[in-house]
């Protein structure tokens, strides 16, 4: 399998955080790492599809310099010499395939970008009035989560404090991000945005995204450290799972949006059907975008030095997932939010994103540990295959209870025909 961590980590070079993404993936989801409408960084900078929109892009860095305190054209030059100062860093955040004319252009493109993506998010906040089609703005914020189409946040960071600061002051560059970051919700009930290390350094706005989905406490008791291979666990779908006994409840932890927690019953010596495991787990929203954003958010994972927890959590996804039979027992639960079309896309969605993903530890280890343990003791075991043999559908139920009628009825045609000859 690929791995563009081991391919620099051999070339003894540093990792790139923006890069184009290798064929292998593209070729599965190519929607889900293409920009539609505008292009951000110098990856997609010579698309002839995205050129209209320079205009735009341009139009709001006019835009936010007007709103500062400092004489515009000061502005600007400030935020040319701070970019300037860092162009090497810029390079090496950048693979080396990345095609621009020279230091100049990579300047202007970095503060034309900033600034766009500065000025777009004020919109969204409601200070500013939209300008133009409404319908787009789906499109921009879809086109700003793309791993091809970033800027450093050094450079984010940097625009931010010559422009915003100055009207501004008691804001940060996070807070400020944060209104986009809720157009990227996955989890019903949980907000992204309470859980930003503020104190940890990004890559990028996806990075960003990543960062406010790390647990808040890595040392609480309710953490898993990562260990196994995934290869290791046997796959027991959702439903099979619930026809052993498990009992599915949803996550209420604040620590972890992604956190599943096996709940085991504290006295085994009781009979089975008063003794069942509980399995917590989120709520995950399915929708236009969830897959684009899974997609980038794991290969993000897998080319960086950043824990694998999405990773973790979509392959624990797809070990649940097996048919459209198990999202419909997970959307009846209210574990899946399905906006996404019939069931069977769902479920294809979750079976694919993890196709050729490696993954250096899975995160929910124990637990699934725990729930092959239990699958397999004599009475989970034997109540699934019952259920899965004579409950699976509604005609398997109905030839049942026919089969116990004609039984009934032809034990008491048995009985009042013995009766008369007892006598």
């Amino acid at each position: 399998m690929w791995s563009l961590e081991q391919e620099m980590v051999l070339d003894n070079k540093p990792l790139p955080s923006i890069f184009m993404v290798p064929k292998l993936y593209r070729d599965i989801s190519p929607r889900s790492f293409k920009p539609m409408l505008v292009s951000i960084g110098s990856l997609h900078r010579k698309d002839k599809n995205l050129q209209k929109f320079e205009v735009q892009k341009t139009t709001y860095l006019h835009n936010l310099l007007d709103m500062c305190v400092s004489n515009p054209e000061q502005t600007l030059k400030e935020c040319v010499q701070k970019v300037s100062m860092k162009i090497e860093e810029i390079k090496a955040c950048y693979e080396e395939s990345t095609i621009y004319d020279h230091d100049e252009e990579l300047v202007r493109m970095m503060v034309v970008d900033a600034c766009f993506i500065l000025y777009f998010i004020h919109l969204l906040s409601g200070a500013g009035g939209f300008q133009g089609n409404e319908s787009i703005i789906p499109l921009i914020v879809t086109d700003m989560v793309l791993i091809e189409n970033q800027i450093p946040f050094f450079v984010l960071k940097d625009i931010f404090e010559s422009t915003f600061l100055q009207f501004k002051p008691n804001t940060s560059l996070t807070d400020h991000l944060k209104i986009l970051l809720q157009g990227y919700t996955l989890f019903q009930n949980y907000k992204v945005t309470d859980t930003i290390n503020l104190y940890t350094s990004h890559d990028h706005i996806l990075g960003l995204l990543q960062n406010s989905l790390v647990p808040v406490d890595l040392l609480s008791p309710s953490f898993l450290q990562k260990e196994g291979s995934i290869f290791e666990h046997k796959r027991h779908s959702a439903m099979e799972l619930y026809r052993a006994g498990v009992n599915f409840r949803p996550n209420e932890d604040a620590n972890w949006a992604m956190a599943m927690k096996l709940e085991l019953p504290r006295f085994s010596c009781f009979p089975w059907f008063w003794c069942k495991p509980t399995l917590w787990m989120p709520k995950l929203y399915v929708h236009v975008s969830t897959e684009l954003i899974l997609r980038n958010l794991i290969l993000y994972e897998q080319s960086s030095l950043v824990p694998e927890y999405v990773t973790s959590y979509m392959w624990a996804m797809d070990m649940l997932v097996d048919t459209p039979e198990d999202v419909a027992m997970l959307i009846n639960l209210g574990f899946l939010i399905n906006h996404c079309g019939s069931n069977e896309n769902v479920a294809n969605t979750i079976n694919n994103i993890c196709q050729d993903v490696a993954i250096d530890g899975f995160y929910y280890h124990q637990e699934w540990q725990d729930l092959d343990t239990y699958y397999n003791s004599y009475w989970p075991n034997a109540a699934a295959g019952l259920k899965r043999r004579y409950f699976s559908s509604p005609w398997t139920i109905i030839a049942l209870f026919a089969a116990i009628i004609l039984f009934v009825l032809t034990l008491v045609q048995t009985i009042y025909t013995i009766k008369p000859q007892s006598r």
